[in-house]
């Protein structure tokens, strides 16, 4: 089959000469081979051809694009590095894919106001590189981070193995430049601690690139701690493990970061990273503290008692920056080093209260067993964020079938125990059946309003995140004549 038998060809070719006028030859990308890179993100079980690629190098080739798609009704996809994880730059094959890749400047570092603006393409780590001539960094870290970009972090509220103490995206953003669907520009948020009117930025950060362009980005800096020191904790059951991070936050600490693997997880990365794990635990925890070296031993010694009072067997606290770093370099390679040991696996993300983590690990070793599949934990445990990587073989028939099955289960025991389907890595499209698990009737007409009101005929970003209700009535349908979920009255959809 062509590539484009499912477009109409006048209607490719009404878009194509329409963008061809706003846009330089080597900005528009349309033939089949140079589209192939666009047609998924990190997800790849899902994959779409779109239209063409935009790549815009400044803003008012953005403005210029944007208002041509919202003349010719064409629907658009933005996209930062690809490296999102739930299938939300998935391209619309009617529509276009908005690249900004090439908005990669870190316009302006300000170390008296502790701030940096910097536009969407820019990698989450070159912002902490640029700041730290002045003992700054930017805080939200993803295991992607070398590779992951701003627009995508904002897009999808990305958060890190330090979000626990510092805070997700959201709560590291002071100011948003922003492009609507019609191509008009208008900023939210400020320089300032708090800015006039609705709190917008809390709305736009995790909206998934449904409500606007992103073409600029002013993130808070934090100062540089004195010291950071890990405790590396081993356990022999991964309930006592669970139990402990409940146990940490019910102490009063706050770490800088509450880490959580398994054993299938620490035997997946020690061979790809050699950091040092004790492979015959059941699970570690790795927690980290920071700030002066007063507060550090401080706060290292009540970690450890109430670590050694909750039954670790064995307690490593890193005696140097390297051995910190290695300690924290296996957690963020987690996601390689299982895609080394299997031909492929796929990454869920939700959340649940702490204190429900040892629940959530049982339940998940009666699934690889109902599913016949394997899975390795990891958890930013300390705020509830659980990322277990389901591995599985997508070329024997059947298998990617179970794994998101195994997937969905997951996600909707996590409604069940009081938490979300989501942590950092958003809907997409991954999770949007779920979304008809989590909210209700009016809450989901509440969301498809406020869309409404930012982008009128429906052109950014159709189809993720947020559900049709006629899609929630058929999934509830479904699941609850299999008698797999207990919905509390199917009438509200």
């Amino acid at each position: 089959m062509n590539e484009f038998d499912k477009i109409d060809a006048a209607v490719r070719a009404e878009v194509l000469a329409a963008l061809r006028l706003v846009l330089p030859a080597h900005c528009l990308l349309s033939d089949a081979e140079e589209l192939r890179p666009y047609e998924c993100d990190g997800l790849t079980a899902y994959r779409e051809m779109p239209l063409a690629v935009c790549l815009p190098e400044h803003e008012r080739q953005v403005i210029d694009v944007l208002r041509t798609c919202h003349r010719l009704g064409t629907p658009v996809v933005a996209r930062g590095a690809g490296t999102g994880l739930s299938g939300g730059a998935m391209p619309h094959a009617q529509g276009v894919v908005l690249s900004l890749a090439r908005f990669n400047r870190i316009l302006r570092v300000d170390p008296q106001a502790r701030l940096a603006v910097v536009q969407p393409g820019v990698r989450n780590l070159a912002v902490s590189e640029a700041a730290a001539p002045h003992g700054l960094y930017y805080a939200p870290d993803p295991s992607s981070q070398i590779a992951c970009t701003l627009g995508g972090n904002v897009a999808e509220n990305s958060g890190g193995v330090h979000c626990l103490k510092y805070g997700l995206t959201v709560h590291n953003i002071l100011r948003l430049r922003i492009i609507s669907i019609e191509g008009e520009i208008f900023e939210i948020g400020g320089a300032a601690p708090d800015a006039p009117g609705y709190d917008l930025l809390a709305l736009f950060i995790g909206s998934e690139g449904l409500l606007g362009i992103v073409t600029e980005v002013t993130v808070k800096l934090v100062p540089k701690p004195e010291l950071a020191q890990v405790v590396m904790a081993s356990f022999g059951d991964v309930a006592q493990a669970g139990d402990a991070v409940a146990a940490i936050i019910a102490a009063g600490i706050i770490p800088a970061g509450l880490e959580m693997m398994d054993k299938a997880a620490t035997a997946a990365v020690e061979p790809f990273v050699k950091a040092g794990y004790d492979l015959n635990a059941e699970a570690i925890l790795l927690c980290e503290s920071d700030g002066t070296p007063e507060e550090v031993a401080e706060e290292i010694a009540r970690v450890t008692a109430v670590l050694t009072a909750a039954g670790a067997q064995e307690l490593r606290v890193s005696q140097s920056e390297a051995e910190r770093l290695r300690f924290w370099a296996g957690r963020k390679a987690a996601f390689p080093a299982v895609g080394r040991i299997t031909p492929d696996y796929y990454c869920m993300d939700g959340t649940i209260p702490r204190k429900r983590l040892a629940e959530m690990l049982a339940a998940i070793v009666q699934m690889e067993r109902k599913y016949g599949l394997r899975c390795a934990n990891v958890f930013h445990a300390g705020d509830g964020n659980l990322h277990p990587l389901i591995m599985y073989d997508a070329s024997l028939p059947g298998d990617w079938a179970r794994a998101e099955a195994f997937g969905a289960e997951i996600l909707e025991l996590s409604v069940a125990l009081g938490g979300s389907i989501t942590g950092e890595h958003g809907v997409g499209i991954e999770k949007i059946n779920q979304m008809c698990v989590q909210y209700t009737t009016p809450e989901l007409q509440a969301f498809h309003r406020l869309k409404e009101a930012f982008d009128p005929p429906g052109l950014l970003n159709p189809g993720k995140a947020v559900p049709s209700l006629h899609r929630c009535a058929e999934y509830g349908r479904m699941h609850v004549h299999a008698g797999e979920i207990k919905f509390p009255d199917l009438e509200r959809f």
